[in-house]
């Protein structure tokens, strides 16, 4: 097995022991960064539009301290360009998680979603209605990305409900499950939330990082308070997180998600309600390295995967920003 076995002072994490460690260095921490950024650039010859090799890498490379030659992100760029161009600004027509997840790596590269070659791709999230096509994450999304930079809600004159910001944030709130968490098909539609409806670690965390920034709403507040005392007790044995899509294996994907979250809530990563046997989340992620730098998607795989990775250095960088108090991972001011 190539996995590395990050030992912190004299413990070690033995996998399906519960053995206690101490939290990980920050030295720990870089190393792992270091090693995942090396990873996707290794495997990453040029970035392309989509969900893996595209803007999870772009994102987290740009977002992290990790020297990136430039001609990587101009890559990036161009592919956008191109792609904008041959399809008229068109990037999807049912998905437009498209759009967000593109308006997310654009600006975190401090560049301009809303003129790629002429087209303004922040409009089709002016849509509620289509936006939400995609269920709960259309809203998620939409959200993350309009708030990156605090853009405006498109006006889109197409649209048969014109979307407003309160009216993704009261759309997320209102599909919360009973147990303070989210899932993909509650609420779907406009149907109320059944009472047996479950929540899910990797949706919840990412509808936490969508409300991130309206704390000062009360109705917000007590939703993401339901939300972290489901993901407190989601929480295994050695820090780690396991979702309905991973069929209840722990993952880092999961673990990457709720790093994300917290790190978005300002909420302490040692925090009590977080910290597991003696395992923190960044604990449970460095677990799921490889010696090649790279990440497996569940513990004992012992090869390394571009997905887990890509998410797996999103959390971790996000930690890395939280630690020297720089904006958080979602909020990208700092990026022009």
């Amino acid at each position: 097995m190539r996995r590395i076995l990050l030992v912190i002072t004299s413990f070690v994490l033995f996998i399906g022991l519960a053995v206690p460690v101490g939290a990980a260095s920050r030295s720990e921490l870089d190393a792992a960064v270091s090693g995942a950024a090396a990873y996707i650039l290794r495997t990453v010859q040029s970035p392309g539009v989509g969900t893996v090799g595209g803007e999870w890498a772009v994102i987290g490379l740009a977002r992290s301290g990790h020297s990136t030659p430039d001609s990587f992100f101009r890559n990036y760029r161009r592919e956008v360009e191109r792609l904008v161009r041959e399809q008229r600004g068109i990037l999807d027509e049912r998905r437009f998680t498209e759009y967000s997840r593109v308006i997310l790596a654009m600006t975190a590269v401090g560049l301009d979603p809303k003129n790629v070659v002429g087209f303004d791709l922040t409009r089709r999230l002016g849509d509620f209605d289509r936006t939400l096509r995609q269920g709960i994450n259309g809203a998620v999304f939409a959200l993350l990305a309009l708030d990156s930079f605090d853009y405006p809600v498109p006006v889109y004159r197409n649209a048969e409900t014109q979307a407003t910001r309160e009216m993704y944030v009261a759309e997320i709130l209102r599909r919360q499950t009973p147990d303070g968490g989210w899932n993909m098909t509650a609420g779907t539609n406009g149907a109320a939330v059944g009472g047996s409806e479950r929540g899910d670690v990797d949706i919840t965390a990412m509808a936490l990082q969508a409300l991130a920034k309206y704390q000062d709403d009360e109705a917000v507040r007590a939703a993401a308070n339901r939300a972290l005392r489901f993901l407190s007790r989601s929480q295994d044995e050695h820090g780690g997180f396991s979702s309905g899509f991973s069929r209840g294996a722990p993952t880092v994907e999961s673990a990457a998600q709720v790093l994300i979250a917290l790190t978005e809530l300002g909420v302490d990563l040692e925090d009590p309600r977080f910290v597991k046997n003696g395992n923190t989340i960044i604990d449970n992620i460095v677990s799921f390295q490889n010696a090649d730098g790279g990440f497996s998607h569940t513990l004992g795989d012992g090869e390394s995967d571009l997905m887990p990775t890509e998410q797996a250095l999103l959390g971790l960088v996000a930690a890395q920003r939280a630690a020297d108090g720089q904006n958080s991972l979602f909020r990208m001011s700092d990026a022009r």
